[in-house]
């Protein structure tokens, strides 16, 4: 073989593709890696290092604001205050070093008692010595220990002068939540409190606290005297309205105490909620129940939703008596801080303080037990019934009657509605669903509650939703028993929120609209960053005609809504519960305005407060007077009517 003929061992194209790719892998690979410890892991590495010989003490963020529905209107907002801490640079449980912060803590509390005078609440020596935590009990030496909250501008620029003076001591900003003065809707917007008083029972603290040993972002740090939301608003939107903690910075030693100077992030401001409501129309649903819980001998409570036919928003949701959350004492509020969303106490005639607010529908219920004897073919339109006063129930003969054992005569279903006849609904429904499904009447007449927004969540923004209490799920009772009761209101009690959206259901035939409290939420800057809109949950299928019958038998004459400018439909309800002496009549009414073109849908319960048309009807009718004040049920708004006219 010649030199020419010597094999030359050249790479194929093959592997050099081969090589190239692993290589393209490789370094891909790589960088990669190198991005994701760059701009995902950095801040957590960042934070681990400088976390070796320094502690990050979180400041409380800046909490947004909730406002009404104009977006003027504070119903919840921080304020800035000024605040007093110590550091405690040494260690103070030697009985020297000890001596040396009492004699500041008695500086302190002159100071204090120089610049207000005459003030008991001022902390005197005592006082400080327990809030300076010499002995550690409560948290490491390195954490400031707030001593005063809240200082005056004298005490501000005392402090500020002296600082020299006073070594470890600092005045930091901090913010405390305030509400507005006239107390708008306050069980809707809630409150706040110590996140260390959080129960496990709010879920979003119970993991926040699981999650607090790997929590890496100092600004998602909840700190032990944070102010959390608590109930309303102010839970359902903690996330949003929190922003973000600052911290403090500074090097400790081995003792866990400060060596060195403290750096500052500052906290970020939360995001701000637009609500629904309407301070002006909310003002007038309050007022209104007050002056009928003054009127009422036995009434102590009661609660209004005013909702939106077309939007789902609750313009107004009132619960009184309320309190006030800017001098917030459970013992004063623990039985009126629920809203008509929540499951209430249970009444108890030892304590008259308390009525429950979860009560049986009455004859409220009646347009959709008509709804359903039309949708399920247990008799038509015009089929007539005779009202003798009283239904038979069971082979013992057992009388059901209706209010005030009222005779009506051959009537149709349009006409039992008007007339509220009890007798109508046991015969011509309740039986008749039981002749028609036998014991699966129950779960006929369950499904079609549920369509309704009867015992299922209403999908409302706020926390701890009561679904109701249905009682004709009871088997301890008959059929015959539970689903004859049920179709004139007396056998499942729901929440007010949950009467507003099945009247809204009723006024816009048939779409189930969900009810919101929050519109829009705003950044920092004011910037909408999420807008709620519309949202049907789910919609019946009923014919036209059907829903014309039932609205119009809701004409109960109610002398409330005497020289009332629009046509409406209304019901009046009157439910019982418990039996001689401790019989309780609870006062309902429903109502949407205008009939034909639906702006408006209220509900109303009054517990304990007799008869709907006389103790619901008139806060009803103010509600809607305000509404159309404010916004017009006829798309124009009537404004306050003019004031200071000479009289002629």
């Amino acid at each position: 073989m010649t030199e020419e003929d010597t094999p030359v061992n050249k790479p194929s194209t093959a592997r050099l593709n081969l090589f190239f790719f692993a290589a393209f892998v490789i370094f891909s690979i790589l960088i990669f890696r190198l991005a994701f410890v760059q701009f995902v892991e950095g801040p957590e590495l960042t934070y681990m290092e400088t976390s070796r010989n320094t502690k990050d003490i979180p400041l409380a963020p800046v909490r947004g604001p909730i406002y009404d529905a104009t977006g003027e209107v504070a119903l919840a907002y921080s304020e800035p205050v000024q605040s007093l801490y110590v550091l405690l640079y040494e260690d103070y449980r030697n009985d020297e070093r000890r001596q040396e912060a009492e004699e500041l803590a008695h500086d302190l509390a002159a100071v204090f008692k120089q610049f207000n005078p005459g003030d008991k609440e001022q902390p005197d020596a005592e006082e400080i010595i327990k809030r300076l935590d010499l002995d550690y009990q409560k948290t490491f030496g390195y954490v400031p220990r707030l001593v005063k909250s809240d200082l005056s501008t004298k005490e501000i620029a005392f402090f500020m002068e002296k600082k020299a003076d006073y070594p470890g001591v600092m005045v930091l900003e901090e913010n405390i939540r305030k509400y507005d003065p006239d107390g708008v809707a306050v069980q809707i917007v809630g409150y706040t409190r110590e996140f260390k008083r959080a129960p496990d029972s709010i879920a979003k603290y119970k993991a926040i606290r699981e999650g607090a040993s790997t929590q890496r972002d100092p600004g998602l740090v909840y700190h032990e005297e944070e102010k959390v939301g608590f109930d309303g608003l102010e839970l359902q939107y903690q996330e949003e309205l929190r922003g973000r903690s600052g911290y403090q910075s500074i090097d400790i030693d081995a003792r866990n105490l400060p060596d060195g100077t403290m750096l500052q992030t500052p906290p970020e401001k939360g995001y701000s909620l637009v609500s629904t409501i309407n301070k002006e129309i909310q003002m007038a649903a309050q007022e209104a129940i007050t002056d009928e819980l003054r009127r009422l001998p036995k009434a102590i409570t009661g609660y209004a939703v005013a909702m939106e036919v077309d939007t789902g928003n609750v313009v107004a949701m009132a619960s009184m008596p309320d309190y006030d959350p800017n001098d917030w004492d459970y013992d004063k509020i623990k039985y009126v801080f629920r809203n008509g969303t929540t499951e209430s106490f249970p009444p108890n005639d030892a304590k008259p303080s308390r009525a429950e607010s979860v009560i049986l529908l009455g004859s409220v219920i009646k347009p959709l037990s008509v709804l359903i004897g039309l949708k399920e073919g247990l008799f038509t339109a015009g089929q007539t019934y005779h009202d003798q006063g009283y239904a038979i129930l069971g082979k013992d003969g057992r009388q059901v009657k209706n209010s005030h054992s009222a005779y009506n005569g051959s009537i149709t279903a349009r006409r039992a509605i008007e007339k509220s006849s009890n007798a109508f609904m046991i015969d011509m429904v309740g039986k008749r669903l039981l002749s028609k499904y036998g014991s699966e009447g129950i779960d006929i007449w369950d499904k079609h509650m549920k369509e309704f927004g009867l015992g299922v969540s209403t999908g409302v923004d706020l926390p701890n939703e009561f679904l109701g209490r249905l009682e004709y799920t009871n088997k301890d009772e008959s059929a015959l028993t539970r689903l004859a009761f049920a179709s004139f209101g007396q056998q499942a009690k729901y929440t007010t929120m949950q009467l507003a959206q099945y009247t809204t259901m009723l006024a816009n035939k048939g779409k189930r609209m969900e009810p919101h409290l929050v519109k829009e939420i705003r950044d920092a800057d004011g910037n909408v960053v999420k807008e709620i809109k519309p949202k049907v949950l789910n919609e019946v299928d009923f014919a036209d005609a059907h829903w014309n019958e039932v609205h119009k038998g809701m004409v109960t004459k109610v002398s409330a809504f005497d020289g009332f400018p629009y046509d409406y439909a209304r019901k009046t309800g009157t439910s019982e519960q418990g039996t001689g002496p401790n019989k309780k009549e609870n006062g309902v009414f429903i109502a949407f305005a205008p009939r034909d073109n639906p702006k408006l849908a209220v509900a109303v319960v009054v517990p304990e407060g007799g008869f709907g048309s006389v103790s619901a009807s008139p806060i009803a009718r103010k509600i809607f007077d305000a509404y159309d004040e404010v916004y017009g049920l006829d798309g124009t708004p009537k404004g306050k009517k003019d004031e200071g006219k000479d009289k002629e």
